[in-house]
């Protein structure tokens, strides 16, 4: 299952994903994490120490293998004129969660939960001074972009993202690529104006989205975020101890987590678990050629000198049973 996390900066998102991310592998369920936003504090909020979080390999930084390694023998692809939104096709690499290969040895790292499994941890690296001027960070998240379109993934296994703030999600075809987006929402009129935006914006596009409310402290903060966003208010989360203490770098036993807080997660992981049966890979695929289509024609083609339309393969779907056919040598 593909999981977003959005909001606007402060809402509580990465410490709501990295929750989600601990519950999960106390269930011993194989997790992918990644830390798509600009300020990348999901290492962090996961337990790693300054040094280690900093140490992460930045996905950024690798595009050139993995650009290499996903186009396989795919004969409609060169790695020059691989762009962020280059759909897989017959020939292409499938990445799968738990195996091995050479985009998770070279951007991921292991991270160790006080309780149940490790997971792997991802990041698409910060924006630096040297960028300032002259790079977009989309184009560090486009390593994200191209390892969601090869992703094949099946039922009890995650990759959870901890996207960019506010509405910058909608820089690229990027926020269609999930089962689930759980838009984190405070109690107040600028905590739901993201709410309104990412609704408008991904009404077209069959978007799953529930409001996760944080900081909530009564039933009116409750109140407000229902008549503010009606039935997609999935379930709220309120003062925890446990988060204070984790953000003094201090955490508990992830046991101890306050049972209301952990009822929520249970809640969340329900409503992603729920998404699967509704799964529609044909659809999924037209919107990754969609999205491909029309960054070709705003920027690629230029960019590359080539027709991107071409890299296109017409027959091919992506599909979770491809998980059953041998990958490209």
């Amino acid at each position: 299952m593909k999981i977003a996390f959005v909001g606007k900066g402060g809402s509580g998102k990465t410490t709501l994903s990295s929750l989600f991310i601990r519950h999960l592998a106390a269930a011993h369920a194989p997790v992918v994490a990644v830390d798509a936003d600009i300020n990348q504090h999901l290492g962090a909020a996961l337990g790693l120490d300054e040094a280690d979080a900093a140490a992460l390999p930045a996905m950024g930084a690798q595009l050139p293998l993995i650009k290499s390694w996903l186009r396989g023998t795919n004969p409609r692809i060169a790695v020059d004129t691989m762009i962020k939104t280059t759909p897989p096709g017959e020939g292409s690499r499938l990445v799968r969660i738990g195996e091995d290969n050479p985009v998770y040895q070279a951007c991921a790292r292991p991270v160790r939960m006080d309780e149940g499994a490790p997971v792997r941890l991802m990041a698409t690296g910060p924006f630096t001074e040297s960028d300032l001027g002259v790079a977009c960070y989309h184009s560090k998240v486009g390593a994200v972009e191209l390892y969601l379109n090869h992703l094949v993934d099946g039922a009890d296994e995650y990759v959870v993202v901890d996207m960019t703030a506010g509405s910058d999600s909608f820089a690229s075809g990027m926020f269609t690529r999930f089962d689930m987006t759980f838009l984190i929402a405070e109690p107040t009129r600028k905590g739901v104006s993201v709410y309104r935006q990412y609704k408008e914006y991904a009404r077209d596009f069959g978007v799953c989205l529930k409001v996760v409310g944080n900081k909530v402290q009564g039933s009116d903060d409750v109140d407000f975020l229902r008549e503010e966003v009606g039935d997609d208010l999935l379930t709220t989360v309120g003062h925890s101890d446990w988060v204070r203490a984790m953000e003094k770098g201090r955490p508990p036993r992830f046991g101890l987590l306050e049972e209301a807080n952990r009822q929520a997660l249970d809640t969340l992981r329900a409503a992603a678990d729920a998404t699967y049966e509704q799964r529609d890979w044909q659809r999924y695929t037209r919107q990754m050629v969609h999205f491909h289509l029309k960054n070709a024609q705003s920027w690629g083609n230029t960019k590359t000198g080539t027709d991107l339309a071409a890299q296109v393969d017409p027959s091919f779907v992506l599909d979770e049973r491809i998980l059953a056919t041998p990958q490209p040598a």
